[in-house]
């Protein structure tokens, strides 16, 4: 494979590509869902994450707290009030100082410190709330704060927000039809309109302008899945899980793309085949919808295994670790689609070839 004329024909792609209304709707539909589902839940325009504190004691912790900017700080002196408050997720985090907790800590004492979380608040909220009270005990400690957080999660903790369980959704959107529609449509009218065969006169091969759909398709995917989760806030505490996902979900779907594009002889019959299998390829995001639907079902579903890990990662806050089955499955996906794309690409060379 000559890389060199695998480059010629990206560019050539990156150029003609502002012509395509496709290339218009990959770009434009996932903005426009990612701000619909802004505007109805307020996942893009969220709230700051919230901090009750109750200072049992004369503690500068809450003063220093109210200075931070991006968090929003309410103070009380009932523990059982704001116990209440985190259960109903009127604050996201509640915080108990004990009385003399300064001065236990100065003298190197290891009081406990209580830290209320809501289950209804986000992985990555937490995550913020938790950082920022060890920074504040630090403060008053002037170094290492040897103090032992006591954390107890209050309410349902696997309630998920309908807004963040739309993640799946606005990712499915952002990656598929870049990274699927662009590459198989891209071949299906270079081959109706002969151009294809224009190219294969020259010394380009079948593999290579596969190679270069695919890097175009896979480029614009990952991209417009990146904006989609950096519009949400949806990275999680660990982006480059996300990201690893985001660009095996890429290749997964660019390789489908040029199955498809390969095998379809005309657009009819490529939007004929998208239709159909299109709630295949859609179970996992709309399962998400549904929590209560026996989960396993998703799990036929190939596209599962890039954007369950993305909802996990970034709604759930899942570790990467937890995820390694899923990391395995989806690379023996893209993996054994690889040669499934050459043979299917043999044969459209096959089918070119008899009819010139």
């Amino acid at each position: 494979m000559n890389l060199q004329r695998v480059g010629h024909i990206v560019v050539k792609d990156l150029r003609l590509g502002p012509r395509s209304p496709l290339l218009l709707f990959a770009v434009v539909m996932p903005l426009l869902i990612t701000l619909l589902v802004a505007a109805v839940f307020g996942s893009l325009f969220d709230q700051q994450p919230r901090l009750g504190i109750v200072d049992l004691g004369d503690s500068g912790i809450p003063e220093a707290a109210a200075a931070l900017d991006g968090i929003e700080v309410t103070t009380s002196t009932d523990p059982a009030a704001l116990a209440d408050r985190v259960e109903r997720h009127d604050v996201d985090a509640g915080l108990v100082i004990p009385e003399g907790f300064d001065d236990a800590v100065r003298a190197g004492e290891e009081p406990d410190l209580e830290f209320l979380v809501s289950g209804r608040s986000l992985a990555s909220t937490r995550a913020v709330l938790a950082v920022t009270t060890i920074d504040l005990v630090r403060e008053v400690a002037g170094g290492e704060p040897p103090v032992e957080v006591v954390t107890t999660v209050i309410g349902a903790e696997d309630y998920v927000p309908l807004g963040d369980r739309l993640i799946p959704l606005t990712v499915f959107y952002a990656v598929v039809i870049a990274g699927m529609f662009l590459p198989a449509s891209s071949l299906v009218e270079e081959r109706q309109k002969r151009t294809m065969d224009a190219v294969l006169v020259t010394p380009a091969r079948m593999p290579e302008i596969l190679t270069a759909k695919a890097i175009v398709g896979i480029s614009l995917a990952t991209v417009m899945g990146l904006i989609t989760l950096a519009l949400n806030r949806a990275f999680g505490a660990n982006p480059g899980a996300m990201v690893l996902f985001l660009v095996l979900g890429a290749v997964m779907v660019a390789e489908f793309g040029l199955v498809l594009g390969c095998w379809a002889r005309d657009v009819n019959t490529l939007y004929t085949a998208i239709k159909g299998g299109g709630i295949f390829i859609f179970l996992p995001a709309l399962f998400a919808l549904f929590p209560g639907v026996p989960q396993w079902i998703a799990r036929i579903a190939p596209t599962y295994y890039f954007l369950q890990p993305i909802y996990d990662l970034g709604a759930r806050g899942a570790s990467f670790g937890s995820l390694w089955d899923e990391l395995a499955v989806c690379l023996a996906i893209v993996t054994l689609l690889v040669p499934a794309v050459a043979a299917m690409g043999r044969r459209a060379e096959h089918d070119l070839a008899i009819v010139t």
